[in-house]
């Protein structure tokens, strides 16, 4: 990056299985931008998100090749890549539910989690290149990587980061930032949706997924020093028609999945247009008083589906094993609606929205150009 190009940032927020949609959109930045290494000098992810920034990161020396990988996974996943599918575990799991409900947890452990997703966390120490982004920052190829969870017992948003020496930890109301060495436990932690997968333990406090306390996800990049971010949402904004008559009473599954749509995109939309009043603000300072604000203009681009991914996931729900949809429905947390697109980790489904991400990454070529200031 010389000095008159912007501090880029990269955001990857939380979907489950709609962040196959990001590599999409990273694709068509890939052809857009021609550019080796990555034009990102800081990457924030959170859930699903964290997984593409990881990985991102670890290739920032190879951009192209960081979206060819991620790519690759998504594009032949199979949901037992991600959580255990078997009948038999699955079976002891609904049983466990069961059991605790009935007896109010007398003589029974409560249960982490519906799934378990130690699959992934195999997954991820096998294949991940932690070393990669240590090699990135020392390079001079990447500031710093942010990984957000959630802390059950505090109570509060920690950005986990890896970075350059200078950068420092911070500490606000329920919110926090930390150093340390990005590992699988903390992609599992951010990406530990609740109830759904469990907890991970880091120090000595459990996780959960960022997306619950990130309450101002635009302010841990910004605080890095990012002056441009690029954020790739997995949320279409596309209205939902009001009801005509009175509907069913909603099922656990709706409001599951309506819940996972709140902690993922609408305080990411929230902070969004808190920044582009902040921006309109300073417009209209005169510079001797922006100077006393310690305020900057940071500009943001918003690219997110085109069409609706519950219409695509509806299409392909039939893919998720036997298995899977039987716990689900024991609990009245499965159907058509929202949650099916956080956990159809299916290389169709996948590939579907890789190819929407794509379409819509090219239909912004050039807002993405002028972003990156490699607009002619």
């Amino acid at each position: 990056m010389t000095e008159t190009q912007p501090k880029l940032a990269l955001m990857l927020p939380g979907g489950g299985a709609r962040g196959a949609y990001q590599v999409g959109v990273l694709k068509a930045v890939a052809e857009t931008l021609k550019t080796r290494t990555s034009p990102f000098r800081i990457i924030s992810g959170t859930s699903a998100g964290a997984l593409n920034a990881a990985v991102m990161a670890s290739h920032a020396d190879d951009f192209a090749h960081g979206v060819e990988r991620l790519e690759h996974f998504w594009g032949n996943f199979r949901c037992h890549h991600i959580y255990r599918t078997g009948w038999l575990h699955n079976l002891a799991t609904g049983l466990h539910w069961l059991a605790s409900m009935t007896l109010g947890g007398l003589g029974v452990a409560n249960p982490k989690s519906l799934l378990d997703n130690q699959p992934l966390g195999e997954l991820l120490k096998r294949e991940l290149d932690t070393d990669g982004i240590a090699r990135a920052i020392d390079n001079d190829l990447l500031d710093a990587l942010l990984v957000t969870a959630s802390g059950y017992a505090t109570a509060r948003a920690v950005t986990f980061f890896q970075g350059r020496a200078d950068l420092e930890e911070w500490s606000l109301h329920r919110r926090a930032g930390t150093r340390t060495r990005i590992g699988p436990t903390h992609l599992l932690a951010s990406a530990a949706l609740p109830l759904l997968f469990p907890a991970q333990c880091i120090g000595c406090e459990f996780y959960g997924d960022g997306g619950m306390r990130h309450t101002t996800p635009l302010s841990p990049p910004i605080r890095m020093g990012a002056e441009r971010i690029l954020i790739i949402g997995t949320r279409d904004e596309q209205p939902d028609p009001e009801p005509q008559a009175r509907g069913r009473y909603p099922s656990l599954g709706e409001i599951g999945g309506y819940l996972l749509d709140v902690i993922f995109m609408d305080y990411l939309n929230n902070d969004l247009s808190r920044l582009r009043r902040i921006n309109r603000t300073l417009e209209h300072m005169p510079p001797e008083k922006l100077a006393v604000t310690g305020l900057r203009k940071v500009e943001a681009l918003l690219i997110q589906p085109s069409r609706d991914l519950r219409e695509i996931s509806n299409r392909h729900m039939h893919r998720v094993p036997a298995s899977v949809k039987t716990l689900l429905k024991g609990v009245g947390a499965w159907g058509p609606g929202r949650l099916p697109s956080y956990l159809l980790f299916e290389a169709e489904f996948c590939r579907e929205l890789i190819d929407l991400g794509y379409a819509d990454g090219m239909a912004r070529r050039d807002e993405i150009l002028e972003l990156t200031g490699e607009a002619s």
